[in-house]
Formats: C-alpha cells, structure tokens, sequence
C-alpha cells in the first residue's frame, strides 16, 4: 500500500510520520491526544523534561488502552486500531528522542 509522509505538531514541534492514506485522520487524532496528555503532564510542573513527559504520556495513555481491553471485549476492528494507535505513539516518541537528540 502506499503511505503518505504526515507531518503532526506535538508540544509546537513538527514529527513527520509515514501513515496509510486511510489512517491519516487517526493519526492526527492520535497526536492531538497525544499533545494533550503531553502539555497537561507538562503543567503540572512535576515532570522536567520532554523525554520524560513523553514516557509518562506515553504510560498514561497505555493505560487507558489497557484498562479499555480488561474493561470490554473489544472486537478485531477495536484492536486493530488499538494496535494502530500504539504503533503511531510509539514512532512518535521514536522521533521525539530523535529530535532531542540532534
């Protein structure tokens, strides 16, 4: 399938991400989330670090997913998107330590 280059704004950074055409709506949704858990850990001041914010988002989020599957049955769409989803954070943070690194 062919994949599209996306670029997402997470904490005013831009990360390009390779995504399937059909998927792009969902990862952009995934990095609102993502910026969202990432600025509200941010805030409370406890956290010094992107990296560090990033993993706690990261286990936060994971969480949810985790507290969701024990929850409910989740059908193979559901995990599949679960899957999707977990795979996009995870580039995600790939390349924010990329950035930080640089």
């Amino acid at each position: 399938m062919r994949q599209n280059t996306v670029t997402i704004d997470i904490l005013d950074k831009g990360y390009q991400v390779a995504c399937e055409p059909e998927q792009e709506e969902e990862l952009r949704q995934a990095a609102r989330e993502l910026d969202d858990q990432m600025r509200a850990i941010r805030s409370t001041g406890k956290v010094i670090g992107l990296e560090r914010v990033a993993i706690m988002a990261a286990l936060n989020l994971s969480h949810q997913v985790l507290s969701l599957k024990s929850g409910e049955q989740l059908d193979d769409s559901q995990e599949e998107a679960i899957k999707g989803i977990t795979s996009r954070i995870d580039e995600a943070l790939f390349q924010l330590r990329q950035f930080e690194i640089s």
